[in-house]
């Protein structure tokens, strides 16, 4: 048939190992979405709303660790998927983006859902190509199975990401009912063999032997996935060395006792930032993004400090604006072929044990702080937190959820592994997420979320898949809180009706409309007598909100400010 080398999309992704398509209903996809529906071996849902499919794909893909299929119709739609393309980009999660066009004759001809499609995306994908509109020469047939091999192959090479692929379609784009739909037996399938990424023998004893001038070493993980041979390592690092490490919630290394978790408690305290006691002279850090403001605003302070970032291939930041080295390997191999000669490296005791005096003292503050603390967000956030079980998600919605949870913490339980949007830190697509990361898994998937970032994506929920292992805590303090606890927008007049955006809305309705098991509550007693249900695996889906006042949340935040810069001391 004329569109044969489209419907063979769907055959050459599932021959390179993918499962997952999220496709939007359109007119103009119509050859893509029977390629994919028709498929025997490939999974597909259907969302209508492409943010939010975009964001539930990213969130399957965060799970799987495999490449999800995202497909819509030509113009606006293709739009629609640009935040989570770019969250995407920057978490390094492979997604490969399938936008229906018009033919290049049709651009600025004012025909309808026309627009200019053409690298869409910009520098937020790693690549971006033009299917062939026209396939009926054997060549043209050649380049469009090339074209999506190459396609598919940069998606997981490392760095893995979104790779769009913008294909132009004419029609007819339905086959007549007599027309054979089949695909072809002998697509061109191109597998890339991945790089081991390991460094000569002789820069290793560079490393090694530069490490020994070093007497005040910290190591930080950034946001990344729990990984226990990496962990075995690192700690085997800092046991033999003294070398401290540093582990914010979403980097999913945390161990009681062993990594430094209350840093953005204690470093609060901002008087400590110029400490000598603290003052590290080579920082060692790996994987992405940090929360901590307090950690990262340190960090900056810091005089003559070296900073080696250990990181296999692709774009490194200087965060803390001291970066000096980049080291390419993975972080497990180099702290694996360090821990060779351990004996390398000593830290001088001090460095550590101040370190180690800080974060008993910044556990102690927040724990007592929440025991005596009247009804909050705080609070809320410390009970939910505390209750989660062994072996389950959580995703964090930006804005205060995230930011709550870092200073907290998670329970010290085996299994409970964290997730938020920290690639752009929007809130656009928190719920989505959360969606497709339950689609993808049997465990119990909690998102604590803020009102806004939940009314925002509400239609994460609009569509036929809703996940019975997935729970939602809303923290609803009737507007955007988190201005509330900034000094420059708290201090204005136009606070209230333009940075907090009051609304009297709640998610009763939504929760309702779309399925879920509602609760409701205004007071530490009904929260702790409704988690017990809430966190019931066999509950099904449920969505608890919590209702608080953003003056006194801002309020209980603000003695807690006041408690750690008063019992904070070194």
């Amino acid at each position: 048939m004329i569109l044969q080398a489209v419907i063979d999309i769907a055959e050459i992704c599932a021959r390179k190992g993918v499962e997952d398509i999220v496709l939007s209903p359109g007119s103009r996809c119509a050859p893509l979405t029977l390629a994919f529906a028709r498929h025997p071996q490939l999974r597909v849902r259907t969302v209508p709303d492409e943010r939010s499919a975009a964001f539930i794909g990213l969130g399957i893909a965060q799970q799987t660790g495999k490449p999800v299929v995202l497909v819509c119709t030509s113009g606006t739609a293709a739009y629609n998927y640009a935040p989570a393309v770019a969250e995407a980009f920057y978490q390094n999660i492979p997604l490969l983006v399938l936008t229906a066009d018009r033919p290049p004759e049709w651009i600025d001809q004012l025909d309808g859902q026309t627009i200019r499609q053409a690298n869409i995306y910009g520098g937020h994908v790693k690549r971006s190509f033009d299917f062939p509109v026209d396939t009926n020469h054997v060549d043209s047939q050649w380049y469009a199975a090339r074209l999506l091999n190459e396609a598919l192959n940069e998606a997981v090479a490392f760095p893995e990401g979104p790779v769009h692929v913008n294909i132009p379609l004419r029609e007819p784009f339905y086959p007549e009912p007599d027309e054979e739909f089949a695909y072809s037996r002998d697509v061109k399938v191109i597998e890339e063999v991945p790089s081991g990424y390991g460094l000569p023998a002789q820069v290793w004893e560079q490393l090694k032997t530069e490490l020994k001038q070093y007497r005040r070493v910290l190591v930080v993980a950034g946001q990344g996935r729990r990984d226990e041979a990496l962990h075995d390592e690192i700690v085997r690092f800092c046991r033999a060395t003294g070398a401290v490490f540093i582990a914010d919630t979403i980097s999913n290394q945390q161990v009681a006792g062993e990594t430094i978790n209350f840093h953005d408690v204690f470093l609060g305290a901002k008087h400590l930032h110029t400490t000598e006691a603290l003052q590290a002279d080579l920082l060692i850090t790996f994987h992405k993004s940090l929360i901590s403001k307090n950690l990262k605003l340190f960090l900056r302070k810091q005089q003559h400090l070296q900073h080696w970032h250990v990181q296999p291939a692709g774009m490194v930041a200087d965060t803390f604006q001291s970066l000096t080295r980049i080291i390419r390997t993975t972080p497990q191999d180099f702290f694996a072929q360090v821990n060779q000669k351990e004996a390398s490296l000593q830290v001088s005791p001090a460095f550590t044990n101040a370190w180690h005096e800080l974060e008993m003292q910044g556990k102690s503050v927040l724990e007592g702080f929440q025991e005596n603390s009247p009804f909050s967000e705080f609070q809320v956030c410390h009970q939910v937190l505390r209750s989660l079980p062994q072996n389950s998600l959580l995703h964090l919605a930006n804005s205060m959820s995230v930011r709550y949870a870092n200073l907290i913490g998670v329970a010290e339980k085996e299994g409970v592994e964290v997730f938020a949007n920290r690639g752009t830190s929007g809130i656009d697509g928190s719920t989505s997420t959360a969606v497709g990361s339950a689609l993808s898994t049997d465990k119990l998937v909690t998102l604590l979320t803020g009102d806004m970032a939940f009314l925002y994506d509400r239609n994460a929920l609009w569509h036929n898949y809703l996940p019975q292992n997935l729970r939602i805590v809303v923290l609803n303090n009737h507007g955007g809180g988190i201005f509330r606890m900034i000094e420059g927008p708290r201090s204005q007049p136009e606070l209230r009706p333009f940075f907090e955006t009051d609304q009297r809305l709640t998610a009763q309705k939504t929760a309702e409309d779309m399925g879920l098991t509602y609760v409701r509550v205004t007071d530490a007693a009904s929260l702790e007598a409704a988690l017990s249900n809430f966190l019931n695996h066999l509950a099904g889906p449920q969505l608890l909100e919590v209702e608080t006042s953003s003056p006194e949340n801002f309020a209980v935040f603000e003695d807690y400010r006041k408690q750690v810069n008063s019992s904070i001391q070194l």
